[in-house]
């Protein structure tokens, strides 16, 4: 399975419908490399430039999702289509839609974890409510979001619902790259899966961002890794190797459910 990764520069003077006929211009042009192509989070507006949320927030039928089927559709390709503001019901999603290669929803997910602990994404945005996978036809992805990286229940959930490999759209700051390297390993590392993590390039909300969008495989070897700027990162996936590496190291047959030891009492 060929995967694409398009970690977009978000340039805050440049308007967000030229992004996005840049962004459908980008997965065409992966036409004929890839069998899924991946953009980031929050790319029409950039993750960390909180004021224009409302501004720039559209329903699911909205410019970006018929942009990006449009894409899918032209270049034949399964698409994760990144994140955007998401409008429904009056509140704000971080919303992330998957295209299949005919230009159909395939899902969506709104982003569970929000960051921002008392500002920003916490404040302005509702949390989603429901783990999301898609079986694709050569393998199952869970789908995750940035800051969802931090929260490892969530990956095994998506192990638990069928998941072999995480897709994972994000606008993760420079000043914490160490910590995106190091979690995205672990979360392949702990659940045998892959990871297909796709960050932004750019500065957006004074923020700048950390770039470097990575494959992991089930093993925790990192197959191919972006650089800081705006790039497309191919990598090439082996679904079998998601049942040979649990089948010859079945940690995951040794997981305790539901069993918490009571504190010892010292002496």
């Amino acid at each position: 399975m060929r995967a694409s990764l398009i970690q977009i520069a978000v340039d805050p003077d440049e308007p967000v419908d030229a992004r996005r006929a840049r962004a459908g211009d980008l997965v065409r042009a992966e036409s004929g490399h890839a069998d899924l192509v991946i953009l980031p989070e929050l790319w029409p507006v950039g993750a960390f430039d909180y004021e224009r949320f409302a501004a720039e927030s559209e329903p699911m039928d909205g410019p970006t999702h018929r942009a990006m089927a449009q894409a899918a559709r032209d270049a034949g390709v399964w698409l994760h289509a990144g994140s955007f503001v998401e409008a429904r019901d009056g509140a704000l999603f971080n919303t992330s839609l998957v295209l299949s290669p005919d230009g159909e929803l395939a899902a969506s997910y709104r982003k569970i974890h929000r960051f921002g602990f008392d500002k920003g994404e916490a404040v302005l945005m509702a949390a989603g409510e429901d783990l999301v996978t898609v079986a694709l036809p050569q393998l199952t992805i869970g789908l995750g979001t940035c800051y969802d990286l931090r929260f490892p229940e969530l990956f095994r959930g998506l192990v638990d619902a069928g998941a072999q490999a995480f897709v994972l759209p994000a606008g993760w700051p420079e000043r914490r790259r160490a910590h995106w390297s190091l979690l995205a390993r672990a979360r392949a590392v702990e659940n045998q899966a892959y990871i297909l993590a796709c960050g932004t390039a750019g500065t957006n909300g004074g923020v700048e961002q950390a770039g470097h969008s990575v494959v992991v495989d089930p093993w925790g070897e990192v197959l191919a890794e972006a650089g800081p700027g705006e790039e497309v990162l191919r990598a090439v996936l082996d679904p079998a190797k998601v049942a040979e590496t649990r089948e010859q190291f079945p940690a995951l047959k040794d997981r305790v459910l539901g069993v918490a030891a009571p504190p010892r009492r010292g002496r």
